[in-house]
């Protein structure tokens, strides 16, 4: 499989995955005031193993749009790392920085999400 069939691959998946899950997370924010540490645990579990899937097949470090891919898979490594080993930290507060963190990841989705259709 050639490195951008496999980004394209991928893409297709986390693209719209991402859009998905940013904008259901804006819709519904409220619902991390109230943190349940054995889900937040379960949380971490699958951000890190997909995180740790990505950044082994597809660490790609080239300024192309095939990057966003790869600091996907990072974000979601650590973001599944945090949640890990501090289930019953608070959550991010409504406020610039979760909605910035919210928009880049769905702008990082739309990115994905054209690339990998578009022919």
């Amino acid at each position: 499989m050639t490195d951008d069939h496999l980004s394209r691959n991928i893409g297709a998946v986390l693209g719209p995955t991402l859009i998905a899950v940013t904008l259901s997370e804006w819709i519904n924010f409220g619902i991390w005031t109230e943190n349940l540490p054995p889900l937040t645990y379960l949380n971490g579990m699958i951000l890190f193993a997909a995180g740790m899937a990505i950044i082994r097949f597809h660490s790609r470090w080239r300024p192309l749009w095939t990057l966003s891919i790869t600091i996907a898979g990072w974000l979601m490594a650590a973001g599944g790392l945090f949640r890990l080993f501090l289930p019953a930290a608070p959550q991010a507060e409504p406020g610039v920085f979760a909605y910035g963190l919210i928009v880049f990841l769905g702008a990082l989705g739309a990115l994905m999400t054209f690339k990998s259709y578009a022919k």
